[in-house]
């Protein structure tokens, strides 16, 4: 297929519209399924590579879950513990600890639920059945993968009535070095972003505290590649292989590391035991992600007022107060903390030691660096100067 012809671009007037290979070669990709559109394809291919690139870092399959052009979720294929499962709505699924692609879909999908809604996936690998399985029932865009299995296909092809957008990608596939791109009529061109992340970039550890474990490691991997495929600004948590929480495209680099450590707290706080043993009624899996987050965050419209729990619950849970929650985020230890730039000021430490960030990787070159350091030796955080600033647009 030399080219395929889109319904419109990012918007509907915005037409005509199409991806094709500027050298006239044929497209590296097969539409099995549905018809993708413009952000479909930007989300798609973005997505791919992070996936793609967490696979040889890291020797594990990989999943990541897109929404406009930046992850939602992304995650390498490690079991899930019981907690884990209950808090991503995976707890049912059998054949899901024989499969570690279902499981970094798993992780992907369901650590930020609400931003995932509608999303697009990626996976490193040819989708199995149980991954398959696990797609069909959640609200989403499409998916990219190397291949499908025939039982995986089959039962992707059921959801959206047939036209679910299912796209097949040549793994072997080489973009040209040179990058093009066109912003109000005028043409930009910069060498592709070919940055290899790996253990090689945390060598530098500029802290009294020098000790990085290995899975440590291998979460400021899956940070930083996160970062490379996210709109900047951008700060990443991870832990226990995936991105736990991504703060996107924000001016302020503390504006980040606030949104995106609110999302790992988040994540955490679904696997306590006040949320996992909510007494819902019978629920759709969006309105549950809603009541849980409301019920996380107390929103002024309180899923749990009077008047108002009874649509959601069996019964009346128990309140989670702010201090509960401050006690056991307190608990939480061992996250690793990466940002595509160097961290300006010292609040972004404070922030980010709130979430139980223990590990870093930045680029440094910062005139405060030195601040920066010292805040991290106050806590006894490891921090590694990668000298590669990853911005993405």
């Amino acid at each position: 297929m030399k080219e395929f012809q889109l319904k419109y671009g990012c918007n509907p007037n915005q037409k005509p519209a199409r991806i094709f290979m500027h050298d006239g070669s044929d497209l590296p990709i097969e539409i099995l399924s549905g018809r993708p559109g413009y952000i479909n394809f930007l989300d798609a291919f973005n997505s791919w590579q992070l996936v793609r690139e967490l696979k040889a870092a890291c020797g594990l399959p990989a999943a990541a879950s897109f929404k406009h052009v930046s992850p939602a979720g992304a995650a390498m294929g490690i079991p899930l513990s019981d907690a884990e499962k209950r808090a991503c709505f995976v707890d049912d699924i059998e054949g899901l600890d024989e499969s570690p692609l279902a499981c970094a879909f798993a992780r992907a999908r369901g650590t930020d639920r609400m931003c995932s809604f509608g999303d697009w996936i990626a996976l490193s690998d040819p989708c199995d059945a149980v991954t398959a399985r696990l797609v069909k029932r959640e609200v989403s865009d499409g998916i990219i993968a190397p291949g499908y299995s025939e039982e995986a296909l089959a039962i992707l092809k059921e959801k959206r009535k047939g036209s679910y957008n299912i796209v097949r990608i040549d793994p072997d596939f080489v973009p040209d070095p040179v990058e093009h791109k066109q912003v109000f009529g005028i043409t930009f061109e910069q060498g592709r972003n070919n940055y290899a992340i790996g253990a090689d970039q945390l060598e530098n550890i500029v802290t009294a505290n020098r000790q990085l474990p290995a899975e440590a490691v291998r979460d400021l991997i899956v940070a930083l590649i996160t970062l490379k495929y996210t709109q900047s600004n951008s700060v990443c948590y991870a832990h226990n292989g995936q991105a736990i929480g991504v703060g996107a495209g924000q001016q302020s680099r503390i504006h980040c590391t606030r949104l995106a450590g609110g999302k790992a707290d988040t994540w955490f706080l679904r696997q306590h035991e006040k949320v996992l043993n909510l007494p819902f009624k019978k629920l759709g899996r969006p309105d549950r992600d809603n009541v849980i987050d409301a019920y996380i965050n107390q929103n002024e419209e309180d899923v749990t007022a009077e008047g108002n729990w009874q649509k959601y619950f069996e019964r009346r849970p128990e309140p989670f107060t702010r201090e509960e929650q401050r006690a056991y985020l307190d608990t939480i230890t061992g996250v690793s903390l990466g940002s595509d730039a160097f961290f300006p000021f010292s609040d972004n430490i404070e922030r980010a030691k709130r979430s139980g960030v223990s590990y870093i990787a930045e680029p440094g070159g910062s005139i405060r660096d030195d601040a920066v350091i010292e805040c991290c030796d106050k806590y006894g955080m490891v921090m590694a100067f990668t000298a590669m600033r990853l911005f993405h647009h």
